[in-house]
């Protein structure tokens, strides 16, 4: 095949690339307006809920390697879920600086309430793939990183559905 033929090829490759990396952004951003709108607290929010309903009385170090989140980011997650009167943030006696995170019935009825999967589309649907699946993912996530050039590595470690504004 001559130069032009592979060029023209290698554009329609990214082409149907971009639609499917379009499809997987819609796909989520569609999911935390549903969660937002029937729910009332964000995505990312939905998720620390669902944690700290699946586990009463998690510590806030344990919640933050659940959503694979620095423990700072947590307590700015959980901070006004405390505050909206979603969890309770309780000190023990002998220990004062370890937190137990439960829900409120406030929490449990907006988990109750909230559209699936509650830890987010795409944690749910990475959790389905395959292995191998995972594994080719992260390598060719990797390589497009690379030519991103993306050199902060501290996005990664936080929620896609963190702040209503990630629309």
């Amino acid at each position: 095949m001559n130069p032009r033929g592979n060029e023209e090829k290698h554009a329609k490759a990214a082409g149907r690339v971009l639609r499917q990396l379009r499809l997987v952004f819609h796909t989520f951003k569609a999911h935390f307006r549903q969660v937002e709108r029937d729910a009332r607290v964000s995505g990312a929010q939905l998720w620390a809920l669902s944690v700290v309903n699946e586990r009463p009385g998690i510590r806030l170090g344990e919640l933050a390697a659940a959503l694979d989140i620095r423990q700072s980011t947590a307590s700015n997650l959980t901070k006004p879920l405390i505050e909206g009167g979603f969890i309770t943030a309780t000190r023990q006696d002998n220990d004062r600086r370890i937190v137990e995170l439960r829900l409120t019935q406030l929490g449990r009825t907006v988990v109750r309430k909230a559209p699936p999967p509650q830890n987010g589309v795409l944690p749910n649907a990475l959790g389905k793939l395959s292995g191998d699946a995972l594994t080719r993912l992260e390598q060719d996530l990797d390589e497009l990183i690379a030519v991103l050039g993306s050199g902060n590595k501290r996005g990664a470690q936080i929620p896609l559905g963190m702040a209503s504004g990630d629309d």
